[in-house]
């Protein structure tokens, strides 16, 4: 079956940007200069419907406060878009309030997790500190998940908050990242696995390819880290997500969701749009219990 024979595709990862409104201050040099331009749903739009997707979750992109009522605005007019993961100061002891402001605006009801760039942090034990931990009970409190993008030296890190926070969701984005240039399994299979373990946490198939050589990927190199995912979480704590437009690096849209049903071994139901529903478009419109 090919990408585009209804599968009713759920893409649980993509972004948008507007450099006229916003930089993108991480797109520098030649290599990401591809990318150092607008993105907007109207230009994924075509390429998802012949993708077989119908739905699709928005996450952020930068930590600036302004960017997630302009993504909730976006949710509520565009039918594209049926969910998003904002951002929020997890710091903030006041950061309750702010996700009641945000679930309060034009679209609100679409807001279902926070991310933060962790990736970005110094500290690897970042997710650990005591401010953090106040902020990942607010998200708990209000029945939201939290979105993990982490590079693998951060995963144990990842494993002991998600242990300290059973009632709250984690949803590892882009498999943890793993060297997929290099070849190298261990120590990020491990800790996928150490992080899989625990009932509260879901991932994303989703950047790889990105992850990868951008000229010269293949399948065959993709799979190993697809598999351990796959073994480690079973299909219904797995989610496809496309990464768009990052994955353009690297891949076209069409060929991202192709790769990532190669690598399933189809369309599995689960993957591709079962479990993004449970943990993301089941929270639309109001709280929802833990996955």
């Amino acid at each position: 079956m090919s990408a585009g024979e209804g599968l009713g595709i759920i893409d649980a990862h993509h972004h948008v940007w507007d450099l006229g409104v916003r930089d993108q201050d991480w797109i520098t040099g030649p290599e990401l200069a591809p990318i150092r331009r607008d993105f907007t749903t109207a230009d994924l739009a075509p390429q998802a419907r012949a993708a077989g997707v119908e739905a699709t979750v928005l996450v952020q992109t930068v930590t600036v406060a302004e960017e997630t009522p302009e993504f909730l605005a976006l949710a509520e007019r565009d039918p594209l878009v049926a969910a998003v993961v904002g951002w929020a100061d997890l710091t903030r002891p006041d950061v309750a309030d702010t996700l009641d402001r945000l679930r309060e605006l034009p679209g609100g009801r679409h807001l279902v997790g926070v991310r933060h760039q962790v990736q970005g942090e110094p500290d690897p034990e970042w997710l650990l500190r005591d401010d953090v931990a106040g902020g990942l009970k607010a998200l708990t409190a209000a029945g939201l998940v939290y979105d993990l993008v982490v590079l693998p030296h951060q995963l144990p890190a990842c494993v002991r908050a998600a242990a300290r926070h059973p009632e709250l969701t984690f949803v590892l984005d882009h498999a943890g990242k793993p060297p997929v240039s290099t070849g190298e399994l261990e120590p990020w299979a491990s800790d996928v696995r150490a992080l899989a373990a625990l009932p509260n946490t879901v991932c994303k198939l989703s950047g790889l390819v990105t992850e990868a050589d951008w000229k010269h990927w293949s399948v065959s190199g993709l799979r190993p880290y697809a598999d351990t995912v796959l073994d480690a979480f079973g299909p219904e704590r797995v989610m496809f997500g496309s990464d768009w437009p990052v994955c353009t690096l690297a891949a076209s849209y069409a060929q991202v969701v192709e790769v990532a049903q190669e690598l399933v071994g189809g369309p599995d139901a689960d993957v591709f749009a079962g479990t993004a529903r449970r943990v993301y478009l089941s929270r639309v419109g109001g709280r929802n219990s833990r996955t």
